[in-house]
């Protein structure tokens, strides 16, 4: 054998061993399907709702009850209601009443809160509150807010013989509407 034809073989073995090995790995790969991946998770995503409740310091008993009024006698009782959700609320006073005086604006209602008692959210004649429909409270009320109302019924003291005897009565509904939809973004 000459020395050229060594060197081919010699050559081509360097080529042809590289080569073979190269292909066996490129079989290999392609066979078993391998790819890149890649991933991630988030951990769970959760939400619940809120509670829309409230408490009566007075619940299924009245503001005030007297009998024996006479003219010029006043008469007040307080109520504190409480927004005891969780969701920030806006409130509204609701009267069904019945007034059965001979002239009905003998007997006046006033409703003020406890804090600003000379500033009532409501005068006028008992029975009559919610005539044009429920009274709106002012503002939302946050969650364990408690707002106490004052509320004094005065029999003028003009009232004549006309209304001995009389009687008149109310019950009052207070309810707590949820304040507007909000989007949040997170």
């Amino acid at each position: 054998m000459n020395t050229e034809t060594v060197n081919r073989r010699f050559t081509a073995r360097r080529v042809i061993l590289p080569l073979a090995a190269l292909l066996a790995a490129a079989a290999l790969a392609v066979g078993s399907g391998a790819s890149f991946v890649s991933s991630s998770a988030n951990s769970a995503s959760s939400f619940t709702t809120g509670t829309l409740t409230q408490s009566n310091s007075k619940a299924n008993t009245a503001i005030f009850n007297l009998g024996n009024l006479k003219p010029g006698d006043s008469l007040s009782g307080t109520v504190t209601i409480t927004n005891s959700g969780s969701l920030p609320a806006s409130f509204k006073l609701t009267e069904t009443g019945t007034n059965g005086f001979v002239n009905k604006d003998n007997l006046t209602l006033k409703i003020a809160p406890s804090t600003a008692p000379a500033t009532p959210i409501w005068t006028g004649t008992f029975g009559a509150l919610t005539t044009a429909g429920p009274l709106a409270l002012a503002g939302d009320w946050a969650a364990g807010e408690a707002r106490t109302y004052v509320f004094t019924v005065t029999l003028a003291q003009a009232a004549d013989n006309t209304e001995q005897g009389k009687a008149a009565s109310a019950t009052y509904q207070w309810d707590a509407i949820q304040t507007a939809a909000v989007a949040y973004n997170q």
